[in-house]
């Protein structure tokens, strides 16, 4: 070994890592096909060579002074990668080479969807590659596997085995959870039901309730009770706690006998019909509206051939996280284009099912270090139970769609944008132009939502038209929308005026600390009508309850 004071020559150093500098080019080109830009690949490949050494030189020195600290990721944050200096070589390595190969994909000579979709192709490798995620170069598992005499080992296989036979990777335990018992709590009747929905009408909290009622439509590609998780952090009850009176439309977990639906039965005999019932149930004329991601796409696809209609059953919508304009929808438009749409259209245009399960691993796999290989190590190399955790237990509760209805949303939505465009398509036998939707709409949106992009969600505010308000949260796509005032945590961003690009409007938006559920409370009350008793039973002659919430629909497995 070297003395520790001397500087770093090339013989010292060795040709492993030249000869990393000089494949990993040839990798990447052969794996796709493509060339690179000259200049920019020979300064990643000095650059590589310069980080490389300064590696190489800490790791043989390491006798000689301090060892080597853990690399900045959690991943190798446990005392075992530093404590070893060879682990720590690997860890350092490993994350040198995927900031080359991630580097690289901007350098390829490509046009920019080809560069996105080629930068996650390499990350998905990458994050698969890591040295944490395998036994034999994980210091970490192997120190338990030896104190715990190969028992952690021993039940990493019986977690796995577990997980095989049902079906999808465990991402809490979900023994301890029960829909209806303690999550999805709030009290409640389902007063309507058909093939497609369940109405459930929620119990009153308070001794008067605005006349209008509130009725909220999830997203189908989930279930409702993201939004009445734990007591704690239910949007529903919070609504409850404000005086609202409120709905809820709880979709069906699709199976065979509705495989045939279409996105025109979806509006119609859903979203359409959950409206009617609630006027018919409230006796009011308008209702508040409110539609979650997917959901408010089919929310504002249901209000806008009411209109066409003549009718204006809504007095008031409220979208969160939710795309009205398709035209750039972040990481999602990858894996979207005439042939992936062409082959879903052959195999399931007609009919079928698209699994639940293949969406939730598509959205698992767009977080993978987090959603994926955090538990491959932990579950499985570790042999660890995963914590309680309801959101998650939510996130593997996986839903099932007619297999027309997926179809005609994924080509007239993220593939060509269609319902942006006033009278392009006709849903329900009726010319859609969302901007006939003459009603006061809030609009949210998640800073950091990788599925509707915040920027994307602003562009809602072109196409909607009548006394708009838009409010920009922390965190992502679901975190940013559960975040009770209770809980003090993340801010918000408010302004009033609506520029033309989302830039200009966060530049002029004033931070507010903690949850943004109480400027939209305010917003509500406004549009909700004057304070009457509240209801004494769920539903009306017409409308006898049939079952308790939650109801048995939300309960099905995929």
């Amino acid at each position: 070994m070297p003395d520790a004071k001397s500087p770093w020559t090339p013989p010292e150093f060795g040709a492993l890592p030249q000869m990393a500098a000089q494949s990993l080019p040839q990798m990447l080109q052969a794996m796709t096909g493509l060339g690179f830009a000259g200049s920019g690949l020979l300064q990643l490949q000095q650059d590589y060579l310069r980080d490389a050494a300064a590696l190489w030189n800490e790791a043989t020195h390491a006798a000689d002074q301090e060892p080597p600290k853990a690399p900045a990721d959690r991943r190798f944050a446990a005392a075992d990668w530093a404590g070893h200096p060879s682990s720590a070589f690997l860890a350092g390595m490993y994350l040198l080479n995927a900031r080359t190969l991630l580097a690289m994909t901007d350098e390829v000579q490509a046009d920019e969807k080809t560069r996105q979709r080629l930068r996650f192709a390499v990350q998905q490798w990458i994050d698969a590659a890591s040295p944490s995620n395998y036994l034999a170069l994980n210091p970490e598992a192997q120190r338990k596997a030896i104190e715990t005499k190969g028992q952690s080992i021993a039940q990493g296989m019986q977690h796995l085995l577990h997980d095989l036979r049902q079906g999808h990777m465990s991402q809490t335990d979900e023994s301890l959870f029960e829909v209806g018992r303690n999550v999805a709590t709030t009290e409640g009747s389902v007063v309507f039901e058909n093939e497609l929905f369940q109405l459930i009408e929620y119990k009153p909290l308070t001794a008067k309730v605005h006349a209008r009622p509130l009725l909220i439509v999830p997203p189908c590609i989930n279930k409702f009770y993201i939004l009445d998780l734990q007591p704690q952090n239910s949007l529903v009850r919070h609504a409850l706690e404000q005086g609202q009176r409120v709905f809820l439309l709880s979709w069906v977990n699709a199976d065979e006998s509705i495989e045939h639906k279409t996105w025109n039965d979806y509006i119609e005999d859903a979203a359409i019909r959950a409206i009617d019932e609630v006027r018919a149930i409230s006796k009011q004329e308008t209702i508040n509206t409110l539609g979650f991601c997917i959901g408010g796409t089919i929310l504002a696809t249901a209000l806008a051939v009411q209109a066409a209609r003549g009718e204006r059953p809504a007095q008031s919508m409220t979208l969160l996280t939710a795309f009205l304009d398709f035209s750039d929808t972040g990481v999602l438009d990858l894996f979207v284009d005439e042939q992936m749409v062409a082959l879903r259209e052959m195999s399931l245009g007609q009919g079928g099912l698209l699994k639940g399960q293949e969406l939730a691993s598509t959205f698992s796999f767009l977080r993978s270090n987090d959603l994926v290989w955090n538990y491959v190590v932990g579950n499985y190399l570790k042999g660890e139970t995963p914590p309680p955790f309801d959101l998650l237990y939510w996130n593997s509760d996986s839903t099932n769609l007619p297999g027309p209805m997926y179809c005609w949303y994924l080509r007239n939505t993220y593939l060509e944008n269609n319902l942006v465009e006033p009278g392009k398509v006709k849903v329900c036998g009726q010319p859609v132009d969302l901007g006939a939707i003459d009603v006061p709409t809030f609009m949210y949106a998640s800073r950091e939502d990788h599925i509707v992009p915040w920027k994307s969600a602003y562009l809602n505010t072109k196409v909607l038209s009548n006394k708009l308000s838009f409010v920009l949260g922390a965190s992502g796509h679901i975190a940013g929308v559960i975040n009770p005032p209770g809980a003090k945590k993340r801010s918000h961003w408010t302004n009033a005026k609506l520029p033309a690009t989302a830039d200009d409007w966060f530049k002029g938006a004033t931070e507010h600390p903690g949850s943004w559920w109480p400027a939209w409370d305010k917003w509500l009350a406004a549009q909700a009508g004057p304070l009457v008793a509240a209801p004494k039973t769920a539903g009306d002659r017409n409308h006898k309850p049939i079952e308790p919430a939650p109801g048995r629909y939300v309960k099905q497995r995929a």
